[in-house]
């Protein structure tokens, strides 16, 4: 049996469904019991745990041949990370109270920098998990393709997009969360020993002027980017509501400067297969699905 968590969002649900397909007895681990229950319908066995709770982690962990675990993003920590520190430490005593047979963590591009930003989160989790007997694999993706969704509005509305990547004709490493889903659901199924590394991008990488080019085609009208002025990005921030952009500064920062990149570089990571067209696409049908 393999255990999901996060299996109500993009990446968990593509998990879950890839498992189901090939008739893998799968428990869904869920916090709202009232998301459970289409998962419950689809053969899933629901296990209720908050990330807070180490005995409903436990319980929802043991017994499994493969966890997958997911933490909710946090894009406004306080300094020095306390909430990513207590969240590892709250997972680390579930999981090794548990004992699954492996794990596969949902970490991020760029977690073995050494340079403090947005993405030390998952730094400090990966190292906190380095305690743990099991068999670990860490899902390092690229760029979410599927950021792009905050470009669709001002897109449509001005033919502007507002870009903090930049320079604008800087390739970036993006993925698909389509396919981090399935790369996931197929590594919870292999066997290996130890801790690894499996870091993953899309088929090719992305400028953001090929984002808004991408847009131009699909919504068929003139799209641009523009650079946002690097010395108004705090300001611009703490207006929006955050009280401490400055992890978030300093990762724009890493992949603009590109320090914030794979371990093993382009030629070392592994590459899925869904294009920008097509999730920017996806993205627009969602949209006019909704109205």
């Amino acid at each position: 049996m393999y255990a999901v968590m996060g299996i109500t969002g993009q990446i968990g649900s593509v998990i879950g469904r890839t498992l189901l397909a090939t008739k893998q007895p799968v428990r869904a681990i869920v916090r709202d019991a009232g998301k459970a229950q289409v998962w419950a319908d689809s053969g899933c066995e629901i296990a209720l745990a908050n990330i807070e709770d180490t005995a409903s982690l436990t319980t929802a962990f043991r017994g499994a041949e493969g966890v997958f675990v997911l933490v909710p993003p946090n894009f406004d920590p306080a300094p020095e990370f306390p909430e990513a520190r207590a969240i590892a430490a709250t997972l680390l005593s579930a999981l090794k109270a548990a004992r699954p047979a492996r794990i596969v963590y949902l970490s991020t591009i760029g977690a073995q920098a050494n340079r403090s930003n947005l993405l030390t989160q998952h730094t400090i989790i990966e190292a906190t998990f380095s305690e743990l007997p099991m068999p670990i694999t860490f899902l390092r993706p690229a760029w979410f393709m599927e950021n792009s969704s905050w470009d669709l509005a001002p897109a449509r509305a001005r033919g502007v997009i507002p870009s903090f990547l930049q320079p604008l004709n800087k390739a970036f490493p993006m993925v698909a969360t389509s396919d981090i889903g399935k790369v996931a659901a197929a590594l919870l199924q292999e066997t290996w020993s130890g801790h690894r590394v499996v870091e993953l991008e899309g088929p090719q990488r992305v400028t953001p002027n090929e984002i808004a080019a991408t847009f131009a085609k699909l919504l068929g009208s003139s799209v641009r980017m523009e650079v946002v002025p690097r010395e108004s990005w705090e300001t611009l921030f703490k207006s929006q509501g955050m009280k401490n952009p400055i992890p978030r500064i300093r990762m724009l920062n890493g992949f603009n400067e590109g320090w914030i990149e794979f371990e093993r570089g382009e030629v070392g990571s592994q590459k899925g297969n869904e294009s920008l067209e097509s999730v920017l696409k996806a993205l627009i049908e969602r949209e006019a699905n909704t109205i």
